[in-house]
């Protein structure tokens, strides 16, 4: 029997994450949002992650065309859903949840596992 590839769900372990953060400068939220966004995708997403850097003072277009109301903000753009996060993005646990990382119990949603 074969599978058709079109019905196969995605392995969420090599889905690759396409993510575009939004910053007003070099403010220190900015830079802050920055080191915490780069943080999370090395810890959880390590090659397996696109992350652009996208300052609406130099690029307002951009941010016209993604609806930025607010800056710092991370748009997960892929996989879908879309998903939008305001803020410094310091509340790791919030953001791998918001992410689809982690479900609201703790267990990692790739593997089922509890995370420590």
């Amino acid at each position: 029997m074969t599978t058709n590839p079109e019905h196969v769900l995605p392995d969420r372990t090599t889905q690759v994450y396409v993510l575009r953060l939004y910053v007003s400068g070099a403010s220190p939220k900015s830079l802050e949002a920055i080191k915490n966004v780069k943080h999370i995708c090395d810890q959880n997403l390590a090659g397996r992650h696109q992350l652009e850097v996208v300052d609406i003072y130099q690029q307002p277009e951009r941010a016209a065309l993604d609806q930025v109301v607010a800056a710092p903000m991370l748009l997960k753009q892929l996989p879908l859903p879309q998903r939008r996060l305001i803020g410094t993005l310091s509340n790791t646990r919030d953001v791998l949840r918001s992410l689809g990382l982690i479900r609201r119990d703790g267990d990692l949603a790739d593997s089922g596992h509890k995370r420590s």
